[in-house]
């Protein structure tokens, strides 16, 4: 944003992404006031692998909060403090902490390779039970199946907790360490029946019911920012997680109706309906043989179906691939993508693979020469249609159909990205919001400030 806005009560959501960190600062209604970013810092290394040091995290954070601090301090003589925080971000990525908070190794990213043999090994009575308990698909993208490489690979599980990204920031901040429940649906470690952890996979890991902290609603009060590096305009703010990033994004705008999709299109692509009851064990367990998980909403009391695709991790790499890595080349690329029209290749021209939630790896077959790289954009687009089609019928045959959409997200303000899904989601209108998920996290920044002064 270019300016800032003079207001009393200011707020504070923290987006913990994929791609990038954001924090953004709005005032107790709702009003955006401004907004930050930095890259993830994550370290890339040899096939596919993507990890996350906390260091690095922590610093990444710090220089977050300094540089809007220092926004806001030089737009007014007297700025108003920030008085309550909100953290959101992606699930599956998370650290293993000691007593005193220190990471015993490195995170990884949702979609790192890392743990296939542990997620090969595990015993058929475990993977057979896994989906109707957890309510998600067993694969390497599962919190458990890191936990167990980091334990393969010589780390103690006795006497530390996992926690999740926004969990590990908020207790970074000076917060009180807890497992939210969103969150914790994503771990593979949490039964959707009960709400609480499943022992048989503690037992088959190594640890007990306290290796997850607390399991708190998003939006539990967990102290304040008292943390020595925190900006003096954030000091003493109460402290919040959100919840997980594509959920916080659903409730960005206020509740949604349960014929719904809500899409957030960021390097994941996540489908999105709100059930108020959970399903049964076999429902869960036929959704996730179609990679699509049943688990524990933002809004307590509610659940939700996620389907999720790679078409966002598809398409940034095409964007590697073709040399294109800022916004005027992206915008050429969708006009170019738009220009084609209803203009159709030979078949087998481009074969694509990739977009399904257990793969993540673009795979491009060209067999034709003079393939434009609009041609190849369209393809991958094509490609998240097809991968979309498929987890609308396996959602369709256990709850009614949706009858509108709301596509949000990083990619959602490419007209290409709006076109193709419109051919494929019911209804479909773009958010008008540039941050979905920072913005639904100031929501829950703000109903915290209003607990309070009540």
């Amino acid at each position: 944003m270019q300016g800032v806005t003079r207001v009393n009560r200011l707020v504070a959501g923290l987006d913990l992404g994929s791609t990038g960190i954001k924090i953004l600062i709005a005032d107790e209604h709702g009003a955006e006031v401004a907004i930050r970013q930095r890259p993830t810092p994550w370290r890339n290394g040899p096939g596919g692998t993507t990890t996350l040091v906390a260091e690095d995290l922590l610093a990444t954070i710090q220089d977050l909060f300094h540089d809007i601090a220092s926004l806001l301090e030089n737009a007014s003589a007297s700025p108003s403090k920030v008085a309550a925080i909100a953290a959101s971000g992606m699930g599956e990525t998370g650290f293993l902490l000691t007593s005193d908070g220190s990471a015993a190794g490195p995170a990884y990213a949702w979609f790192d390779p890392h743990g296939q043999e542990q997620a090969a090994a595990l015993p058929a009575n475990l993977r057979a039970e896994f989906a109707g308990r957890t309510g998600l698909p067993w694969g390497v993208q599962v919190s458990t199946a890191k936990i167990l490489y980091l334990r393969d690979e010589g780390i103690t599980l006795t006497g530390k907790q996992w926690v999740n990204l926004p969990e590990f920031v908020v207790e970074a901040l000076g917060g009180q360490r807890s497992a939210e429940y969103s969150l914790a649906s994503r771990t593979g470690l949490l039964d959707q029946d009960t709400g609480e952890p499943w022992t048989e996979m503690l037992d088959y890991i190594g640890v007990d019911t306290e290796f997850l902290p607390q399991l708190v609603d998003a939006g539990t009060p967990l102290g304040q920012a008292t943390a020595a590096w925190v900006p003096p305009i954030f000091s003493g703010a109460h402290l919040t997680v959100a919840g997980h990033d594509h959920l916080v994004s659903a409730v960005s705008g206020g509740a949604i109706s349960n014929d719904r999709y809500h899409v957030s299109m960021g390097t994941a692509e996540v489908l999105l309906r709100v059930i108020e009851s959970p399903l049964s064990f076999e429902a869960r367990r036929r959704l996730g043989d179609a990679l699509i998980n049943c688990v524990r909403h933002v809004v307590p009391g509610q659940h939700v179906l996620v389907a999720g695709v790679k078409t966002g991790l598809l398409m940034r790499r095409a964007l590697q691939m073709f040399g294109i890595s800022d916004l005027d080349g992206r915008t050429r690329l969708d006009d170019a993508v738009m220009a084609l029209g209803d203009s159709q290749l030979a078949e087998g021209s481009i074969e694509v693979r990739g977009a399904r939630n257990d793969d993540g790896v673009l795979s491009l077959v060209i067999r034709s020469d003079g393939i434009s790289p609009a041609e190849v954009f369209k393809a991958i687009l094509d490609h998240g249609n097809d991968e979309i089609g498929l987890l609308i019928e396996a959602m369709d045959r256990e709850v009614p159909p949706a009858t509108s959409s709301l596509l949000t997200g990083g990619w959602a303000s490419m007209r290409s990205v709006q076109a193709a899904r419109s051919q494929v989601l019911p209804s479909l209108e773009v958010s008008e919001r540039s941050q979905d998920t920072a913005y639904g996290a100031t929501v829950f920044a703000a109903q915290l400030l209003k607990a309070n002064r009540a």
